[in-house]
């Protein structure tokens, strides 16, 4: 999402931090990105002791009560000491003031998913001052240090949604409901899904609305786009967790909510990987999801927060656990963790995270 699958493509990582001379320069040359540094660099927390608090964007949607669910779990797992969750509930001020709070308690690390990418730079620049590491998950800022961003290539939910609503309908009217635009992750899928559209499959044409992540105003504004194009082929929900029950009971009301392979289908497409997604796959509902790595998120925050808070260092490159980290334009580094369209050919795999959350 702000949006909700690796949805477990992840496979559990293997820890082989390599230490010495000799494995750095094996890291260096072959751009492991899973190698650590080979010395305590002396940063921000060095030793991995102390607190680390974790603030999430909003507990409304299904997608980021799974997130939350799965954190302390991952704390445990990874050997990390988190406090108990706060929620900003999808107030990008509010964030700021709960990332000085956890600052202000003393915490030694801090987990934070962006609600803005713009506004967290403030709280970023406090951390930093602080010598407080941070890990932003799911969101890229625009400005301010991370040692790492954990996130799925948003662009390629763009692509892979147009992709298929571009095979299944081929021309007509699609609709895009998108997120909010303060979010990278809003600009990059509604970014990509629009350059798939007009580059690969020029016969549809997309109709947009900007929801902000707002169940409200995904509903309200798509009732009225419906009364002006009831002609309509094709939907893409960006975020399913906020999108998918007003889209659907929206659809219902017009009379517009056909199962696959009826007349008069919509091809709906969707983004997050929650189980209820996967429950209208299976109905018919809609057709398809890219799972969004609720679990991974939660694992690798924790993850590179302790190898930050213990002075580790990455690099640009393939990492042990099928993903890639690469270098934002503003310098940071982003671990782009893997997520897999998922259809009714795949729907029921045990390996989705949102098959073992039901």
């Amino acid at each position: 999402m702000v949006g909700s699958t690796v949805r477990n493509t992840t496979g559990r990582p293997r820890r082989s931090w390599a230490l010495g001379a000799t494995a750095a320069a094996a890291c260096a040359a072959l751009a492991l990105a899973a190698c650590g540094s080979t010395k305590d660099t002396g940063g921000p927390g060095g030793g991995g002791e102390g607190k680390v608090g974790v603030v999430l964007p909003l507990l409304t949607s299904p997608f980021w009560q799974s997130y939350n669910d799965y954190v302390p779990k991952m704390a445990k797992a990874e050997d990390v000491d988190a406090l108990k969750t706060v929620n900003s509930n999808s107030d990008p001020s509010q964030q700021i003031t709960d990332i000085n709070n956890q600052l202000n308690q003393g915490v030694k690390g801090l987990v934070v998913a962006p609600l803005d990418s713009a506004a967290v730079s403030a709280g970023l620049d406090q951390a930093e001052r602080k010598g407080v590491p941070v890990v932003a998950v799911d969101v890229a800022p625009e400005k301010g240090k991370v040692a790492m961003v954990v996130r799925a290539d948003n662009a390629a939910y763009g692509r892979k949604a147009c992709d298929y609503l571009g095979r299944k309908v081929r021309s007509g009217k699609v609709v895009q409901i998108m997120g909010d635009l303060a979010s990278v992750n809003g600009r990059d899928r509604s970014k990509a899904f629009r350059d798939c559209v007009k580059d690969e499959y020029p016969g549809l044409k997309v109709l947009e609305i900007p929801a902000k992540w707002e169940s409200d105003t995904a509903a309200s504004k798509l009732d009225t786009l419906l009364n002006s194009h009831p002609d309509i082929k094709g939907i893409y929900m960006q975020a399913g967790g906020v999108y998918l029950a007003p889209t659907l009971q929206t659809l219902k009301s017009k009379g517009m909510l056909k199962k696959a392979g009826e007349k008069g289908h919509i091809t709906v497409v969707s983004n997050d990987g929650i189980p209820q997604e996967f429950e209208a796959i299976r109905e018919g509902r809609i057709d398809a999801t890219v799972s969004q790595p609720a679990d991974a998120y939660a694992k690798y925050g924790m993850y590179y927060i302790k190898a930050a808070m213990n002075g580790k260092k990455f690099a640009p490159g393939p990492t042990d656990h099928g993903s890639t980290i690469v270098k934002l334009p503003g310098g940071n580094l982003e671990d782009q963790l893997p997520a897999p369209l998922v259809t009714k050919a795949n729907v029921d795999d045990a390996e989705l995270w949102g098959n073992a959350v039901r």
